[in-house]
C-alpha cells in the first residue's frame, strides 16, 4: 500500500473509532454482534501474486486476531448466526489448495490450536495438476494431494469443497453440470478422504458468481454452509447457511481497519440468497445411484 493511503487509512480507522466503539457495544449488549470470515488463498515468500501474503504478514495477522478476537469454526459461526453473539469472533479459511500453505500457514495454526476450514478443488488435489490462473500468469504452482489433505483433517484442519473444476458457477445453466461440479465432487472427496464434508465455497465469490440452484443442491445434499466472498460481516438473525467472507488482506492497517467494525463493511451490498431453510438434507438411504460417488481416475 502506498504510504499515503496507509496514512489515509489510518486517519479513517482513528476519526470513525467512536462509532465504531459505540455501535459494536450496543450490538454487543444485544447479542447482536457480526462476525466476519477471512478468507486466504496461499501464504508464501516466494512467486509472489495477487492472491498470495507473505508468510510474515500472515502470521502478524493471526497474532493480532488471536489477541482482540475469538477464532472460531465455521460451525460455530452459524450456531452464533442463529442463536447470538455478543463477543468479538472471526472464522478462517482458505481457498483453492495450495502446497506451499503447508510449509509454514498450516503448521502455524495447528500448533496455535486455531481452527479453519481449508476448500479445495478435487480435479486439482486428484491429479497434481496447477490451476489455470496459475498457468496463465506464468506460475504453475503445485496444488495439496490426497495424501496431504489426510494429513491436515488429522491435525484439526477442516477440508471443504470448492467445486471440481474451479468453474464460474455463475455461467452454469447445465443442470447435470451443476451436480457434478457441487455434489460429486463432495462426494468423491468424501470417498477419497474418508469424511464428510460439510462447508462448500463459491470459486471466485463475487455476486455475478453465484448461483441460486447451487444453494439448493448443496443444503439438499448435506452442505452445511456456503461461502461466498465478496466481503462483509456476518449479521445475527438468519439461519447462518449463506456465509459472507472478507479477504485477508496483506496490508495490515486495511486489514485492521476492515476487522474493527467499518461501517462500510456494514453496508456490502448483500446477495439475495433463496430460503432453503426448509430443504431438508437426503438422508443416506435416499440417495440413488446416480448421487453416490463414482471417484474418477487419478
Amino acid at each position: 500500500m502506498h504510504a499515503l493511503k496507509r496514512i489515509a487509512t489510518n486517519f479513517y480507522a482513528f476519526s470513525t473509532q467512536p462509532y465504531r466503539w459505540l455501535k459494536k457495544r450496543s450490538l454487543s449488549k444485544q447479542n447482536s454482534l457480526p462476525i466476519p470470515v477471512l478468507f486466504y488463498h496461499r501464504v508464501s515468500d516466494v512467486h509472489q501474486n495477487p492472491w498470495t501474503i507473505p508468510t510474515e504478514q500472515f502470521i502478524q495477522q493471526m497474532d493480532w486476531l488471536r489477541k482482540r478476537f475469538e477464532i472460531i469454526s465455521l460451525e460455530e459461526v452459524k450456531n452464533r448466526i442463529r442463536n447470538g453473539n455478543s463477543q468479538p469472533a472471526v472464522a478462517i479459511t482458505f481457498d483453492d489448495g495450495y502446497a506451499d500453505n503447508c510449509l509454514t500457514a498450516i503448521p502455524y495454526l495447528v500448533k496455535n490450536q486455531i481452527p479453519a476450514t481449508y476448500f479445495v478443488s478435487v480435479d486439482f488435489v486428484l491429479n497434481d495438476k496447477p490451476f489455470p490462473h496459475d498457468v496463465q500468469a506464468g506460475q504453475p504452482l503445485s496444488p495439496n494431494g490426497i495424501e496431504s489433505l489426510r494429513l491436515i483433517s488429522r491435525a484439526g484442519i477442516e477440508i471443504g469443497a470448492h467445486t471440481r473444476t474451479h468453474i464460474d458457477l455463475g455461467k452454469v445453466t447445465d443442470g447435470e453440470k451443476l451436480f457434478d461440479e457441487v455434489v460429486t465432487a463432495k462426494q468423491e472427496l468424501e470417498s477419497f478422504l474418508e469424511q464428510k464434508i460439510r462447508h462448500f465455497a463459491f470459486p471466485f465469490g463475487q455476486v455475478e458468481n453465484l448461483n441460486e440452484e447451487v444453494f439448493e443442491l448443496a443444503k439438499k445434499h448435506g452442505f452445511t454452509t456456503v461461502s461466498s466472498a465478496f466481503g462483509g460481516y456476518n449479521a445475527i438473525g438468519s439461519d447462518g447457511f449463506h456465509l459472507q467472507r472478507i479477504h485477508g488482506d496483506p496490508e495490515i492497517a486495511r486489514f485492521r481497519n476492515w476487522m474493527t467494525f467499518d461501517p462500510r463493511m456494514l453496508r456490502v451490498k448483500g446477495y439475495s440468497a433463496p430460503d432453503v431453510s426448509t430443504i431438508e438434507p437426503l438422508k443416506e438411504s435416499e440417495m440413488t445411484l446416480e448421487t453416490r460417488p463414482v471417484p474418477h481416475e487419478v
